[in-house]
């Protein structure tokens, strides 16, 4: 469809191929966090990095986030090109992420612990960069795609079901890596596999940057991007947007939430792999063979064909907050139904609460991005001013900070329950308490996320008001 066309569409209809468009990016958004969260589980299984150092390099790469998130997002809200605010970032950051994806796997256990330490922090660190150069932008491009209280949700729906197929493909590495038909060992695995992976992703997240042209803001009319000053004033108008942004009520609360579900998952989430193999196959990733990777894509798909289906639809018809609080409430019954699920003599069973258990995080972010994009229009109403890239920032620099700290947890507790990564065998206790950790961190997490956003108030009347008022006032 040609941009012409697209700019005589109505507003709040999103064309089907720009959905698309936006969707595969969301592919690529997600297919590069979760072919990582594989291939991590290489540096502890086969390169022997003890978890203290596994646990730094989740922690350090998201405290650089925590600066480049939010300038990234101010930055992309300010700027005024041919091809618009957010798609060259985003295609300057696809090429950034995927290169040194590729960079960052060529590791060998020839090599001391502390060398490959080094190096691939140190190629992490540029892999998080510039997925910060890539994402922030991307995910403001979605928020400016549609005024509309609904078909915000339906792109979001779009997008998250599109994503949701890497979280499908990404468990079956574990398959390719671990196979001795394929490769020698894990690490050679990882060494080839990650130019693929890298390459594949790069051209993904490019689709948006060259596609994606629909936007409710025709011509960036923003006054305040074109605005000029100094530097100290320009600081200083950073520092406010900040400020003002996480003052936001309705804002904070779905920031909290999300931390609080997204990160408590995040903490334990590879801890699936260490209690199929360990627990249930005596420490013999042979032994596990497929039933790892039908774990991870029997979630998924899950997500793909029930949850975001009927987060959809529920979103629609009962209202967003509501949908929120019931899926997270059925997520609860799949978490504490896997303390039995998880059966050496009967591995099928780990399979019956994954429906329950995908409507944690598959509904989560389908509900929250698409909550983002009306509280702009609220802090547009209240300030005058349009901060999708800040918003934005600041909500995925929430999710990565609590990553890190995610990271940093997964490391110390396996410590602290006395997993010794040099043994196959591991003590009754140990494996007791990886099983209950899996099942209580993100547990509690989800408890507390319903009771923060139990008087969430941004409704569809309220929103749909706001809406109004807005175009009053651009009308005036």
């Amino acid at each position: 469809m040609s941009h012409t066309s697209i700019q005589n569409t109505n507003r709040n209809q999103i064309p089907l191929d720009q959905k698309i468009a936006f969707g595969i990016g969301m592919l690529a958004n997600q297919m590069f966090p979760a072919a990582l969260g594989i291939f991590m589980v290489i540096l502890v299984q086969a390169l022997g990095m003890s978890p203290i150092l596994w646990a730094l390099i989740f922690f350090i790469p998201k405290l650089i986030d925590a600066i480049t998130d939010p300038l990234m997002g101010y930055i992309s809200d300010h700027t005024v090109s041919r091809w618009g605010k957010r798609r060259p970032y985003v295609f300057i950051g696809a090429i950034i992420s995927g290169l040194s994806f590729m960079m960052m796997w060529q590791l060998s256990a020839d090599n001391s612990q502390m060398y490959n330490f080094y190096y691939f922090l140190s190629w992490c660190c540029v892999f998080w960069i510039g997925m910060t150069i890539f994402s922030v932008p991307y995910v403001a491009m979605g928020y400016e795609m549609s005024n509309d209280f609904h078909e915000r949700t339906r792109l979001m729906a779009v997008a998250q079901w599109i994503g949701q197929w890497a979280w499908v493909i990404a468990p079956w590495f574990w398959i390719v890596l671990y196979d001795p038909s394929w490769f020698e060992s894990a690490t050679q695995g990882a060494r080839t596999l990650s130019l693929w992976v890298g390459g594949v992703c790069m051209a993904l997240a490019l689709v948006p940057a060259i596609f994606c042209t629909f936007t409710n803001n025709p011509g960036n009319d923003h006054r305040q991007v074109a605005e000029k000053g100094n530097l100290k004033d320009t600081l200083n108008d950073f520092g406010r947007g900040i400020v003002i942004t996480l003052r936001n009520k309705p804002f904070q609360k779905i920031c909290i939430a999300t931390f609080l579900i997204f990160n408590a998952f995040q903490t334990v989430a590879a801890f699936s792999w260490f209690i199929i193999v360990y627990y249930m196959n005596n420490g013999d990733p042979g032994q596990a063979g497929m039933w790892p990777t039908l774990f991870g894509s029997v979630g998924a798909l899950c997500t793909c064909f029930l949850v975001i289906p009927v987060i959809n639809h529920a979103a629609q018809k009962y209202g967003k907050k509501i949908t929120f609080l019931y899926s997270q409430s059925i997520s609860l019954v799949g978490y504490i139904l896997f303390w039995w699920s998880f059966s050496p003599e009967n591995p099928y069973l780990m399979l019956i609460p994954l429906p329950l258990f995908a409507f944690g995080i598959g509904g989560l972010f389908t509900i929250m991005m698409s909550m983002t994009a009306d509280i702009c229009d609220l802090d547009e109403l209240e300030t005058k001013q349009r901060r999708e890239g800040t918003f934005g920032a600041i909500y995925w620099w929430m999710v990565k900070l609590g990553a890190a700290f995610a990271g940093g947890a997964s490391g110390l507790i396996l410590s602290t329950i006395g997993f010794d990564q040099t043994v196959a065998v591991q003590t009754e206790d140990t494996l007791e308490l990886l099983r209950l950790s899996y099942i209580a961190i993100p547990a509690i997490g989800t408890l507390i996320a319903i009771l923060v956003m139990r008087n969430y108030d941004l409704d569809e009347r309220r929103a749909n008001n706001i809406r109004a008022q807005l175009e009053a006032r651009r009308a005036a």
